[in-house]
Parts: C-alpha cells; structure tokens; sequence
C-alpha cells in the first residue's frame, strides 16, 4: 500500500470582477442594482437585519453567482417545447447499424481485438477515468457518500474500494502487453457534490487510497445552481444564505473545465475517458474492451448499452431523436414503438437500455463549451425548505413549492459527431444499486448476489467446479464465492489454475495463493 498524504485536489476559481479585489470590500449598491435589473433585488430584502459577517457573506454569494445566467437556464427549461409533442414513430428512429455493435453477438477474435486495442492505450497512458459519485446514500439508509457504501460481500469492501482494485488489476493487466517498459497509469477523476467531498476524501485516506497512489486520484466537485419557484425567483434557505441544488450529473463538462481538470488531462496526456457512476457494483473501470470498440469506430463519443428485459422495462433507450443520438425516456415511448422488432435480429428495435457508462474523447470534452448553451435543462419539481420573504421565517412546505435545474449526463449526445454504441450482457456488468435494503431489485442484497454469481462464472468459464459448502447460507441463491479484482479483473489468469480442480464455498479469494490453496 501507498501511505496517504494530501490529496491531489483541484478547486473552483473564484472570478474577481473589476469592480473588486480580494482586500476590497463588495458593493453593496453595485450588486442590488445590478439584482434588481435582473428581477432577484428581492434577495438583499433582509440585509439591513444581518450581523457584518452575514452581509459579507450573503455578498460574496450573490458577487459569484452568475444570476443572468440563472435566469437564461429558467427561461430556456420552462419555454422549450417538449420535443415529444408530434407522432413520435416520425421523431424517433432506431440507432444506425454501423454505429452500434453487441457483445453478445460478436466473436471471440472480434472482442479480443477491441480488448488488444484498449490495452494498448491504456498501456500508453492515454486513457483517464471519470467517476461520477457526488450522491448520498440516503435511500440506503446511509448519511455517508454512496462510494462508501458496504454491500455485505465477505470482504466488506466498499464500491470505491471495489473500482479502485479493478483499476490497480487492469494498470498491472496493460503493463504485460508487449513492449511495455513504463510504468501505466490510469488516473481516476472523481466527482463529488459540495456535501459529499469531506467525507469522500476522508475515506480515500483512511484506506490508503485502496493501493492507488494518491497523485493519481484527483477529486472536483460538480457545480450548483440555485432553487427557484415556479416562477423563476431564486429561493434563499435563510436571511444570508442562496439555497442551491447539485447542477445534475450532466454538470460534469461545466466542472472538468472549471476546475482544472481538463487542463490536467491535457498535462497528463489523456486522449480518452470512460465515465461512469458509483453505484453500478459491477461497473469493469477503463474497460479496454469499450475503449478498444470506440477507439476502433473513431468515436469522440460512446455509451455502453444493456437489453432491455422487456419493451415495459422502465429504462431509457439510445436512439435517433429529432435525427440525433439522444436518451429517451420510457414514458416518452409510447407501446407501439416500445414493442416494435428490428428485423435483422428479432430484438427490439428500441432496446438499448441506457446505464450512464460513456466514452469520450478528451477532444470532444473540450468542445463542449461551444455548444453548453444549447444544452437542455430539466425541472425537478421539490418541497424545498426556504425563507419566506413575507414573514422572514423559514418554512418547511408541505407542497411541491420549487424547483430544481439539472442537466443529464448524456443531454450532450445530440452534439456528437461520431457516436458508437455497445451493448454488453447485463448480468456481467450491470447491477445499479438504488433502492433500500430489503427492497429486492437493485438494492445491496441484488447487488451482492450479482457480484458473487459472477465469481462463480469466472471459475465454471476457467473450467473449473464450485462446490456449495453445508455452512455456506448462500444468500439470495448465490454461493459465497467473493474473488478480489487484485486476482482478476474479468475473469482471466484463472484457467490455468482451476481447470479440471474444483473449489468449496463459502470462500473469499484475495490472492492467487488463496485460490491455489482451495483447489482440490
């Protein structure tokens, strides 16, 4: 293990406008004229009742906050017409055959040559990783980020210690490839909201960041925009303080140029990222497969894509909306479209099943601010705890009173020039982790039972026998079989090993010494 220090940590800039500077204070007339002229003077309605230290704060917040921006996003997502409002047969059409491949049709020579492509760049140090875990786990019942979440595998490891691992084998697996004298490195962007990053960088460093060196793993944080009423005024959660909101995973371009994060990819030489989030346990980090298939077609953009179970399966679907790659939503489909088969293979016409795992080029990353005005932004309409100007109290409404603004991480799709889409097998690597304990569909106790399924895979496709030990409970019908990502990352190294032999569950694998010693 590599001892934490400091981690490698990139911050927001503050802009100094020309009317200040850090040792001159804020204009009180500047910012309520200015406030005024945009229609939000109603925040500095209580100012005159603030202690010195409330007014600067309250000061500062509103010298940051970009308001006319605010109010171009309120105006642009409440004006919009929904793209849905014609015959959605005409709007919608299913993705091109030439920019779409499946894993679960292709050959064996074909994934192995995605794969020997992807190695290659990763092997070159061209390929970064982005994780996007700003959310809590609150519907687990957890205050803690969900990264930290234990999912009660044997090992009690958590999904960050998980992906790391996954990321510290695929380094190892990249630097066997012929020809590889350099050290490899995977550098892992990861996305925390303003309430989760103490509590994520804290978890980093108590456990050592997992065995990655710590100048490796760099965190940021996504942006935030303010709650608003319906009506388009900015709501404040007390007399001094803005009530602001994450700006939505799609907030993720905005803050990889705002803090830097960019401009250390391009330091780095990173030509390639694969993004993901936090809460899919069997996410394959970097997967050289997926970089390989994108890298193959060109792409400067890409999603990795699941079967839908079935044409009611409450997903999102990648397809041609308008004539453009995009998600759209179930309730967006209506059954006829929903149910429609592609000839070719028998499956649905509109089955790729969207799970937020993409591809990008850092090219196209960097293009995304010239288009980020044209990006849409979706309403979430919340009870949200505010000041009332009225009463100067704050109320804990009892009825949908605001909303909050965010974009989704693939509203940039409609941008891309090249896309590739790839379907993969769900039970390889998708299993979401949402709901509560107990819940019994994409909960932790679904989660575990995918992850220990898998390992038996890895062994029965290594040609090997798992025998269910007596005081193995097998929990959900899995065999207890936990195999660290330190051993394998997708199930190779092992057929050498466990071909012909079988193993005795429960077991928990951390080494190929672990594995040896249980063959019999």
């Amino acid at each position: 293990m590599i001892a934490a220090t400091t981690p490698l940590s990139i911050k927001t800039p503050k802009p100094v406008s020309s009317e200040t500077s850090p040792s001159t204070p804020l204009s009180y007339h500047l910012i309520k004229e200015r406030y005024q002229a945009a229609g939000q003077g109603h925040l500095l309605t209580y100012y005159n009742d603030l202690s010195e230290a409330d007014q600067s704060t309250l000061l500062q917040q509103l010298h940051h906050l970009n308001v006319e921006r605010v109010n171009r996003i309120h105006q642009k997502a409440t004006t919009c017409p929904s793209p849905m409002l014609t015959n959605q047969s005409v709007l919608l059409a299913p993705l091109p055959e030439e920019c779409f491949d499946s894993i679960l049709e292709a050959s064996p020579d074909k994934v192995n040559e995605w794969q020997t492509i992807g190695l290659k760049q990763i092997a070159q140090n061209k390929v970064g990783v982005i994780l996007l875990a700003g959310g809590q786990g609150t519907r687990l019942g957890s205050s803690a980020p969900k990264g930290c979440y234990d999912i009660k595998l044997p090992s009690t490891k958590s999904l960050f210690q998980i992906q790391a691992e996954r990321i510290f084998k695929l380094q190892a697996l990249a630097r066997e490839q012929e020809g590889v004298t350099e050290e490899v490195i995977i550098p892992w962007y990861v996305m925390t909201s303003g309430p989760t990053r103490p509590a994520t960088v804290k978890f980093f460093e108590e456990h050592n960041y997992f065995g990655l060196s710590q100048d490796n793993v760099v965190f940021f944080e996504q942006g935030t925009l303010p709650c608003l009423t319906f009506d388009g005024r900015i709501m404040m959660e007390s007399k001094s303080q803005i009530a602001v909101a994450p700006d939505g995973n799609g907030g993720v371009y905005a803050a990889l140029r705002g803090t830097g994060v960019l401009a250390n990819m391009a330091e780095r030489k990173i030509e390639y990222l694969h993004a993901y989030c936090v809460d899919n346990g069997l996410v394959r980090v970097a997967d050289p497969v997926f970089i390989g298939y994108c890298v193959s077609k060109n792409a400067d953009c890409g999603a990795k894509v699941v079967r839908k179970k079935s044409p009611e399966e409450p997903v999102g679907v990648v397809c041609l909306r308008n004539a453009a790659f995009n998600v759209v939503e179930y309730s967006e489909i209506d059954e006829e479209v929903a149910n429609r088969i592609n000839p070719r293979n028998g499956q649905l016409a509109f089955g790729a099943g969207n799970i937020a795992n993409h591809f990008y080029t850092t090219d196209f990353l960097n293009k995304v601010e010239s288009f980020e005005g044209d990006l849409e932004y979706h309403i979430a309409r919340k009870k949200i705890k505010s000041l009332d100007f009225n009463t100067g109290d704050v109320v804990a409404p009892k009825q949908v009173n605001g909303m909050k603004l965010e974009m989704f991480v693939f509203d940039v799709f409609p941008f891309t020039q090249r896309m590739a889409v790839f379907e993969v097998d769900r039970r390889e690597e998708f299993s979401p982790l949402k709901n509560a304990p107990g819940t019994g569909e994409d909960c932790p106790e679904t989660s575990r039972r995918d992850i220990l399924q898998q390992h038996v895979r890895f062994i029965q496709n290594a040609g090997g026998k798992v025998v269910v030990g007596e005081e193995d409970e097998t929990l959900e019908g899995a065999p207890t079989l936990e195999i660290s990502p330190l051993v394998t990352y997708s199930g190779e190294g092992l057929s050498h090993l466990v071909s012909g032999k079988s193993i005795k569950t429960p077991l928990l694998i951390s080494s190929l010494e672990d594995l040896e010693k249980a063959l019999f």
